[in-house]
């Protein structure tokens, strides 16, 4: 099948059509210097930010073709794809929405969807096994499990090393049997969602700023507000006078929060930016950390 015959392939080579070139950098009056810069060819936007040597091949949009038609292996069927660029593709991969709701349901489903991440820092290429929610539309992971994620060697031309990607990509389809294994201990373990919350956010000092109170309290009304809604429209009863919850609900409730709800400066306002904000929060990380330990996940190192 060719590019063109394929929606989500098409839609990677659209969205990033065009190509990461390597320039040489110069000091005051033109003096030559051992460094090169990255440089996008259609904005001219200066890529990572850095500098490189004349040994670093930069990777192209055709390398994050081979990835994606490689990681489409690890579904069945037909797949969606989101495209991102910031300082390296960005690309999340999942089953349809018509093959999701085959399989998965439609009230509170949980299904798969895989981000790819080929960076221009001379590190190796990076895929992750994540999952959707539909209820919350959080798109999250939870990496400190075991086996989630793979890391590609990055090289130049990954295209003759498609037999090895597929098998890559399918170690992490296994993945994902694992993961809704550790979903299903969190959604049966409980947790009063006030004292979880407490310990993601410790309550201010006794001599904290009135601000600083202010802040606290209305994060957690939110948090709980967010919770509350979640179980209007799954037809789930309010959260009682215990206060107690699924420490999966907890745990979306602040990935949610921190996704949607938080405010953010420098532009990072949209959907994939704010994805990749919430999965580098450190309020999100000690919220994985104390769910898996609350259900004796062993964690990856």
């Amino acid at each position: 099948m060719t590019i063109a015959e394929n929606s989500a392939l098409a839609k990677v080579q659209e969205t990033f059509d065009f190509t990461v070139d390597k320039f040489p950098l110069s000091g005051p009056d033109g003096m030559k210097t051992p460094f090169y810069g990255l440089f996008r060819s259609d904005t001219s936007e200066v890529v990572n930010g850095g500098s490189v040597t004349s040994r670093y091949v930069p990777h192209q949009t055709d390398d994050v073709l081979a990835l994606v038609e490689a990681a489409k292996e690890a579904f069945e069927g037909e797949i969606d794809v989101k495209c991102h660029f910031r300082n390296g593709h960005y690309v999340s991969i999942a089953p349809t929405k018509e093959q999701r709701h085959s399989v998965f349901g439609t009230n509170d489903n949980v299904w798969p969807r895989i981000k790819l991440h080929a960076g221009y820092d001379g590190r190796a290429f990076v895929a992750s096994m994540g999952y959707f929610r539909d209820l919350c539309k959080n798109m999250a992971e939870l990496l400190k499990i075991k086996g989630t994620s793979v890391k590609i060697r990055h090289t130049s031309g990954l295209r003759p090393k498609m037999n090895d990607l597929i098998s890559t990509f399918q170690t992490l389809k296994e993945s994902w049997g694992t993961l809704t294994g550790v979903i299903d201990q969190l959604q049966n373990k409980e947790v009063q969602v006030i004292e979880f919350l407490n310990q993601i956010y410790p309550q201010p000092e006794a001599d904290a700023t009135k601000r600083a109170v202010t802040v606290h309290k209305n994060r957690t009304e939110a948090i709980f507000n967010r919770l509350q809604g979640e179980r209007y429209r799954s037809q789930r009863p309010s959260i009682g006078n215990d206060f107690n919850v699924s420490l999966w609900e907890a745990f979306n409730a602040v990935q949610g929060y921190v996704q949607h709800d938080a405010t953010r400066k420098g532009g990072f306002t949209g959907e994939f930016d704010r994805i990749l904000l919430a999965s580098r929060d450190g309020a999100v990380k000690r919220a994985e950390s104390l769910a898996l330990e609350m259900v004796g996940v062993g964690l990856a190192a």
